[in-house]
């Protein structure tokens, strides 16, 4: 029986290792920042710091984790994740100048998700990186005959901001569920330290 269990811990640490040395998705490490300071390179890395964020805060959650929440009131880490994944939506329908109207991807896996937030934001980061004028990238929400629009002032204050907010929720849940956040993701240098 014990040596079963030393098993099981050296099989989860493997894949906990490999799923952190998964290169493959967006934002293992930030892209090299632009050379010149414009409105679209820095909107662009202020969405490439919340891709890193979003990497590193949801790499190795385990299905505990996903299921963990704090009270009855609160949100569960998946629930968390599932709102972020929504707010992503927002940012890259802005830059690809599409209506958020309300309907939902199919029902994703914790992987399918995480991997297609990740590549929203690259995607709107990329896009921005390379734009002239900002000013084009409102939020628009349709509702059946119902239109309204923001300009990409509340692209900052609101779902930028707001899912970057969420991304810190989901370090403390993953604390409080006993798989804390890899300290070696630095977000200062948007790199991983040996």
């Amino acid at each position: 029986m014990k040596s079963k269990f030393v098993i099981l811990l050296i099989s989860l640490s493997m894949m906990r290792v490999s799923q952190a040395q998964d290169k493959s998705l967006p934002y293992y490490e930030l892209p090299e920042y632009s050379k010149t300071y414009t409105a679209g390179t820095v909107a662009a890395r202020m969405v490439d710091g919340l891709g890193f964020r979003y990497y590193w805060v949801t790499e190795g959650l385990r299905a505990e984790d996903l299921a963990y929440k704090p009270s009855e009131d609160s949100r569960t880490t998946g629930e968390t994740i599932d709102h972020i994944y929504g707010l992503c939506r927002v940012i890259v329908n802005s830059t690809l100048k599409r209506p958020n109207d309300g309907n939902q991807d199919e029902e994703l896996t914790f992987a399918e998700k995480r991997k297609k937030t990740l590549e929203y934001i690259k995607t709107a980061a990329d896009i921005l990186r390379q734009s002239d004028d900002i000013s084009e990238f409102k939020i628009i929400f349709k509702r059946g005959e119902n239109t309204s629009g923001f300009p990409f002032w509340n692209q900052l204050n609101g779902p930028i901001e707001d899912a970057v907010w969420h991304c810190g929720q989901v370090v403390l849940l993953r604390r409080a569920s006993g798989n804390p956040y890899n300290s070696k993701a630095s977000v200062f240098s948007g790199k991983v330290r040996d």
